[in-house]
């Protein structure tokens, strides 16, 4: 029997990590990697996070195991081609590595996943980046065994196939995106969170937030142009098994958000709860994938002028990875709410169940995301983070560049669209 010519999609796909998760996770890292016959292990780590102690705990718990290893601190907070590079260069020079292990927030997991794939297999960062930037090369081959244990409940790197990253040249954020890049195991110990100052609590679990929401929010896969296998994504589209983990992530999202912000140093639960709904969002959008918010990020970040967030190293100006996607976001779900209006009110409802109704079924979802906003401390709008109206021309093509992103848009903007969502965004409260 020959199934007959399709025009449109019939397929999804669905991956995610081996996951081990809980108080104290940290100390089976050596057990986990001796089971891949390693020897000799590059743990990749920023400045920061190597000062609380948490790297070098990870160094004497492989001794154990008869596992020699090696702590590189010279992650960038928000990675960037220049900073990917160095410690890929520093990675080869160091080498050859049986495995790598990750230790921090996205920065951190994604700087491994490219050191992972530059010293696997030939070839230069931007032979692997997405295009139109890159050439989007296929890994030929497998990769090296990589933990990723995030100190941060946000980007959800542990659980995904995709690396981030400013191209400093060029000022914009884009990224790899392969499944070979998934980690091989997460271990999620949430004790490592309660030393997060409430700024990055915030703007980390922002990241968390609209993962969920674009996800479940993105384009049913349905939908899609049937594709030949070799030409399947990472992304494939809102789907039945990305949706069930982004409705467990709203729903943890609801009970422990606010609570993690404002008694993080004490509420070990909220930390656990905000913990799993990052790598949970993770699991949904690391397969369905993110939309509006997300590609206005990358140019909002990408451009920034003198915007110091508080929380941060104040040696430079940044906008953290959480906020940028935030600022748009409830002009973005205004725009995309009547390609699945039923898809932004649940979604409003598992956000903030006790929410009241609006009059404007439109303005339901907006509504929670900018009480929420307000509560945690949220800058208002792009022009809290320094841009203006006048702004907005500059920012619209480091958004089109995105399209990897757009295409999973259930209502493709287009520039003038982009436009009046910055624009609209300029103020959210």
């Amino acid at each position: 029997m020959t199934t007959p010519e399709l025009t449109e999609e019939t397929i999804f796909t669905w991956g995610a990590p081996p996951l081990k998760f809980g108080a104290g996770a940290i100390d089976e890292v050596g057990f986990e990697l001796s089971q891949y016959g390693v020897r000799r292990v590059l743990i990749v780590t920023d400045p920061g996070v190597n000062a609380l102690g948490a790297p070098q705990r990870l160094a004497d718990n492989l001794k154990r195991y008869d596992i020699e290893s090696e702590v590189f601190d010279g992650v960038h907070v928000e990675p960037t081609d220049d900073s990917m590079n160095k410690a890929t260069e520093y990675a080869r020079a160091q080498g050859p590595w049986d495995g790598f292990v990750a230790v921090g927030g996205g920065s951190a997991i994604d700087t491994a996943k490219a050191i992972n794939l530059l010293t696997s297999h030939p070839g230069e960062l931007m032979d692997y980046i997405n295009k139109p930037i890159g050439n989007a090369k296929v890994p030929p081959g497998a990769l090296k065994p990589l933990i990723a244990v995030p100190t941060t409940a946000g980007t959800g790197s542990e659980s995904t196939a995709m690396c981030v990253l400013d191209i400093l040249s060029m000022k914009v954020k884009t990224g790899i995106s392969h499944w070979r890049l998934r980690p091989t195991l997460a271990v999620i110990d949430p004790l490592l969170t309660m030393t997060l100052p409430p700024q990055v609590t915030a703007a980390a679990g922002m990241d968390i937030v609209c993962h969920a929401l674009e996800s479940y929010t993105a384009r049913y896969y349905t939908t899609f142009d049937r594709k030949k296998p070799e030409e399947r994504v990472t992304y494939c589209g809102s789907n039945p098994v990305s949706d069930l983990w982004c409705e467990k992530a709203m729903n943890l999202i609801a009970q422990s958000f606010r609570k993690a912000v404002h008694d993080g140093a004490e509420d070990v639960e909220a930390r656990s709860n905000m913990m799993m709904a990052a790598t949970f969002a993770g699991m949904g959008f690391g397969n369905s994938g993110v939309h509006i918010p997300h590609a206005n990020a990358y140019p909002i970040a990408g451009m920034v002028k003198d915007y110091v967030p508080e929380g941060y190293p104040p040696d430079e100006p940044m906008v953290p990875h959480g906020q940028s996607v935030s600022l748009t976001a409830p002009e973005a779900f205004r725009f995309s709410f009547d390609s699945a209006p039923e898809r932004h009110l649940r979604a409003a409802e598992l956000m903030d169940p006790r929410a009241d109704k609006v009059n404007d079924p439109k303005e339901q979802l907006p509504s929670v995301l900018v009480r929420l906003m307000q509560d945690i401390g949220i800058p208002n709008g792009i022009g809290g983070v320094g841009y203006t109206e006048a702004d907005v021309p500059d920012l619209v093509p480091g958004t089109m560049k995105q399209q990897r992103l757009l295409a999973t848009c259930p209502r493709t903007p287009t520039e003038d669209d982009i436009a009046d969502i910055l624009t609209k965004s300029v103020e959210n409260w």
